[in-house]
């Protein structure tokens, strides 16, 4: 697999770039940025007329292509840490993001409009999300489940691939360095006439490091990801958007010592032969009608998430699953303009259907298939008063074949005075339905499910402020939020077996706290981008796992004239916090306590010339030792160099 994935990134700079003509992007679609004014299509639940960052009362981050690019960011998740309110934790098959201290499963994830979340597993592996060349990630914080349904408790990460019209043309990249990793990236792009079209592909491959403390066995990891994403318009008021997204990792991991008379019984130990292989194929197809001179439009979406899941040891497959989500969804948005009111509403309904299936090899475990329906009705009202107001609200109702039906909402508003001063609050609620793993997963002697288990709830309200200074280049901004979580799902250990199963709490968890940001862009030379999260997460009084009390992150970059060449520096910092460990041979949890760090990167690139550039870049330049979660240990210093063209 790793010859195959390095001979594939050598190709795909052999591209016949000069066959493509180069055609200029969109300035307003290419060159969005993170500050207030970047447009959002995540916020909203009709994308036929996407809100500004500055219309939006909630709290949202936009990573443009070139924060993306100038961070020189491989995988998605690293890039995530410069996002207020983000918390990541990294092991080898599950590298899980918690926004505002909610559980990793309570974030809905979207890839160019698709759910990727595994519907068996019930959350994403961002540790798989590769970056391509040219992206943007858009981070919605706070209860979104009155657009999104299920999952969106603690907000929604969307990663969206630019479209050939974005940005056209064909580009490549090729790295190597550190535990013989290559990485690399090639996309062909372009627009011709009605049509266009983009195709990408993202190959990541490394003899990896040791992941336990004082292990010797290297993580090997091969990832890679083919994207195609099409957008025809066969009239003046008409368009069909296609996306078709296949994505494969195979990587080695280490499990925990079950010895129970061993000195390291619960921790992290060299497990040779241990690997896993997971498959998923996305697919999206979407089509619009304008109608009453664009004023109302009706769309139509199917999409589909197939994942496959394998796990082996030395020398058998030791467990497996399968998930599929179905989903299609019919809207219809009605926009109304009176002078500088402008009104939209959109109606939508979501039929979703989650299939599940365990394909445990030991015979234990039911091997059978089940399946859970729903269907979403939502409702939205967005107002924008000019320049200055704007207000949402959004109520949804669903209609579950296994779970009560429930009921959510959101409100929020934004108002931006003359002096560059913005104030905005948002409230909503969100839930989460247990997965199938939850319900009805099975672990000879170490896990069995709960199929009484029920749907977590949670309500939230957010106040912020925001000022900005010289002609907007410089945004600053605080938000204060505060959150309230029923019926958490977690793992209790009963006598007399101590098996763990999963159950509703019967109190309460709260999250709140304070995170602020600074967005700076000065001259063409500078770009300083800074976050940081104070975060106070209890349930019943005890402080939550994997949660830091202190985020923060700087990124500063800088570009000499005519963008010759250029640096970016990027210090990101991870306050200590608990964890839970399973070290004492009665099957007991105990608490353990996870050390502070400071993860130092550096990075810069030459242009050759005006195809061809040349980068490199230092990650964990300090070297610093750190356990993202109990005893699995992380890389240290690791150098990288390759190049990049772009035609």
């Amino acid at each position: 697999m790793k010859t195959l994935l390095s001979s594939a990134a050598l190709a795909a700079l052999l591209l016949p770039a000069t066959a493509f003509a180069q055609v200029a992007p969109d300035p307003a679609l290419a060159q969005t940025t993170d500050d207030e004014s970047a447009i959002v299509v995540t916020g909203i639940r009709s994308t036929v007329t996407p809100l500004r960052a500055d219309q939006i009362g909630g709290s949202v981050t936009v990573l443009d292509t070139d924060a993306l690019d100038q961070r020189q960011t491989r995988t998605v998740s690293d890039i995530l840490r410069d996002v207020p309110g983000v918390a990541v934790s990294r092991i080898p098959g599950q590298t899980q993001i918690r926004l505002r201290g909610a559980e990793a499963n309570h974030t809905l994830v979207l890839i160019d409009g698709i759910e990727v979340s595994d519907p068996y597993a019930g959350e994403f592996d961002f540790g798989t999300l590769i970056a391509d060349d040219v992206a943007r990630v858009e981070v919605l914080r706070g209860q979104q489940s009155s657009i999104y349904g299920s999952d969106a408790i603690g907000g929604v990460i969307q990663y969206i691939t630019l479209t050939g019209r974005e940005a056209p043309g064909v580009s490549a990249r090729i790295e190597g360095g550190s535990s013989g990793t290559v990485n690399s990236a090639a996309r062909i792009a372009g627009v011709s006439g009605t049509f266009d079209y983009a195709l990408s592909g993202t190959l990541n491959t490394t003899d990896g490091t040791p992941n336990a403390r004082g292990g010797t066995r290297n993580l090997g990891n091969d990832s890679g990801a083919v994207s195609f994403k099409s957008t025809w318009s066969p009239a003046s008021n008409a368009r069909l958007t296609a996306v078709a997204r296949y994505a494969r990792t195979q990587a080695d991991f280490n499990d925990s010592d079950s010895n129970p008379a061993s000195k390291t019984f619960g921790y992290t130990i060299d497990t040779p032969g241990a690997h896993f292989i997971n498959e998923a194929i996305y697919g999206l197809l979407r089509g619009e009608l304008d109608l009453l001179d664009g004023k109302w439009t009706q769309a139509l979406t199917g999409q589909i998430a197939d994942t496959t899941r394998n796990g082996y040891g030395a020398t058998a497959r030791t467990y497996g699953d399968t998930g599929q989500r179905l989903k299609g969804s019919y809207e219809s948005t009605l926009k109304l303009n009176q002078g500088a009111l402008h009104h939209q509403l959109t109606v939508a309904v979501d039929v979703e259907r989650e299939r599940y299936r365990n394909t445990d090899p030991t015979g234990f475990a039911f091997t059978g298939r089940r399946q859970v329906d729903n269907v979403g009705i939502v409702g939205q009202y967005d107002l924008t008063l000019g320049e200055h107001a704007a207000f949402g609200a959004s109520l949804r109702q669903d209609l579950n074949n296994r779970f009560q039906d429930t009921t959510t909402y959101r409100v929020q508003g934004s108002y931006c005075f003359d002096s560059g001063t913005r104030v905005r609050a948002a409230a909503g609620s969100g839930v989460k339905n247990p997965g199938f793993y939850e319900l009805y997963g099975y672990s000879d002697g170490r896990f069995i499910g709960n199929p009484g288990l029920k749907p977590e709830r949670s309500e939230g309200w957010e106040a912020g402020i925001e000022q900005s200074f010289d002609q907007g280049h410089v945004l600053i901004g605080a938000t204060y939020f505060d959150s309230r979580l029923s019926d958490e799902i977690y793992t209790i250990y009963p006598a007399p077996t101590y098996v763990a199963t999963p159950a509703n709490r019967t109190t309460k968890s709260r999250q709140h706290g304070v995170e602020a940001f600074l967005n700076a862009r000065i001259g063409t030379a500078w770009r300083i981008d800074a976050a940081y999260t104070y975060l106070h997460a209890r349930e019943n009084g005890v402080e939550e796992v994997r949660r830091p009390s202190h985020i923060a992150s700087v990124a500063v970059g800088w570009r000499a004239p005519h963008d010759r060449f250029g640096f970016t520096a990027v210090a990101r910092y991870n306050g200590d916090t608990s964890d839970v460990a399973f070290t004492d041979p009665s099957y007991v949890p105990v608490t353990v306590r996870l050390h502070d760090y400071v993860l130092l990167n550096l990075n810069g690139d030459v242009k050759l010339t005006k195809h061809f550039t040349l980068f490199g870049r230092i990650e964990n330049l300090n070297n610093a030792h750190y356990e993202d979660v109990f005893s699995f240990t992380n890389p240290g210093r690791t150098v990288y160099g390759g190049v990049r063209a772009r035609f």
